[in-house]
């Protein structure tokens, strides 16, 4: 492997195995981290009453394992080949026609920060109306408090991903997180306990969606970093740890979050939204400054990926250039853009990245050999195809079998068309050999 240079696109070289420096408990702090926020908590928030409490429960258990396993699986691929996800994007579709599905991961990471932004803003303004009695509803008290966490991103994009991984989240951040989860899941399951854990555990659904498609409303969350992981996994010293790792710490945060959203949707009124909800707690205001805090390597890593990824199609800028670009554009877009509509996002972007992953894990996913990665074919038209194809399955399931859900069905016939559909190692090891 060539070590990477100032002037290589370092998105699309393999990073060489003397400088990764991930290990395990690297990989689960840190997807542990990513899998917390307030966003996750809200998603599952929307679970009830639309579904019952315990199919709730059932499709965050199994959409968190299902989904959290597809990001492990895409990150010990980066890990092995040392790719970032452009690259890997890259040696499967080829480098002309990967620029559409790169183009797509730049703008849907500019929309993930823009949301996580916006999140903060308003947890910041709610924070500062019942601690102090400061009203922050107009433009200008949240154009500032936009501005403000828009200017630590920027901050923190200035310096290093790997000492912000290895230093900040593991050692300060995580403990915190953790300790804030604690709290607030011992205040909110005392409430229940208090108005009866029995008939909240007994509630039936309203029948505004169905298990299967609560499970993909579940999956779409880890599903939604599968275009980053492997921009992290790829500093790792060994696939099995950005495997085991990935796994183990987004699932833990995943369903803590998503299960903590649906007690506390449970046991509020109605018409109170959940950082009110949270706030109301005892402790409240320090645990939701806490998450707050921990909500900004959420938008980092966002913004780092998409960096990454702009890095591969336009190399003369570097990846921390990138970022602050990236960074303040997305600052801007908080300042305008509503937070609505979320579950549709949520699935939008499960429908082009389930089948895209589908078929990178079917084509990369089961072997382990980094060097075919480098093969340079200008578009892989049964890779494109299947692709395409996956976004219409996902879409047409959606509309004619909304009870199967969509997610599950597409990841395994893309899968098993890409394994179908793959070269034969000796034209890979050509293939390679010729670049």
């Amino acid at each position: 492997m060539t070590p990477l240079s100032s002037h290589a696109n370092q998105a699309l070289t393999p990073v060489p195995v003397s400088s990764r420096v991930f290990g395990w408990s690297d990989h689960a702090s840190l997807w542990f981290s990513l899998g917390v926020g307030l966003l996750v908590m809200q998603i599952g928030a929307y679970l009830v009453p639309s579904v019952g409490t315990q199919d709730a429960l059932i499709a965050v258990i199994a959409g968190s394992i299902i989904g959290s396993g597809l990001l492990a699986w895409v990150a010990r691929t980066g890990c092995n080949s040392g790719l970032s996800s452009a690259g890997l994007i890259h040696a499967t579709y080829g480098s002309t026609f990967a620029r559409l599905p790169v183009v797509l991961n730049i703008i849907q990471l500019l929309g993930w920060t823009t949301f996580e932004l916006v999140i903060m803003r308003d947890g910041t303004t709610a924070i500062l109306h019942r601690a102090f009695n400061i009203s922050t509803s107009g433009f200008g008290g949240l154009a500032i408090a936009t501005i403000i966490w828009g200017a630590i991103l920027i901050a923190l994009l200035s310096g290093s991903m790997i000492t912000l991984v290895r230093r900040f989240v593991s050692r300060f951040g995580l403990p915190l997180v953790v300790l804030s989860l604690l709290w607030l899941s011992w205040q909110f399951i005392s409430t229940a306990q208090s108005q009866g854990l029995g008939a909240i555990w007994n509630r039936p659904g309203s029948g505004g969606m169905s298990l299967f498609t609560a499970l993909d409303l579940v999956i779409a969350m880890p599903v939604s970093w599968l275009p980053l992981v492997a921009d992290y996994a790829r500093h790792g010293r060994s696939g099995r740890g950005a495997l085991g790792g990935t796994w183990l710490g987004y699932t833990i945060a995943n369903i803590w979050c998503y299960g903590l959203g649906v007690v506390v949707a449970s046991v509020s009124k109605p018409d109170i939204d959940l950082v009110s909800a949270l706030l109301l707690a005892q402790g409240g205001l320090v645990a939701l400054g806490l998450i707050l805090i921990d909500e900004l390597d959420n938008a980092y890593g966002d913004i780092y990926s998409g960096s990454v990824s702009a890095h591969s199609i336009l190399p003369n800028w570097s990846i921390r250039r990138w970022g602050l670009v990236l960074a303040v554009a997305s600052t801007a877009l908080a300042l305008v853009l509503p937070m609505r509509s979320l579950e549709p996002f949520l699935l939008l972007l499960s429908s082009v990245f389930v089948p895209l992953y589908g078929v990178i894990l079917g084509r990369l996913g089961i072997v382990n050999h980094a060097h075919f990665a480098t093969q340079d074919r200008k578009t892989n038209l049964s890779a494109a195809l299947i692709w395409l194809a996956g976004i219409a399955l996902y879409h047409g399931l959606a509309q004619w079998a909304p009870n199967l859900g969509s997610a599950l069905p597409t990841l395994a016939l893309t899968f098993a068309l890409a394994i179908v559909t793959r070269p034969s190692q000796t034209t890979l090891s050509q293939a390679a050999t010729t670049a």
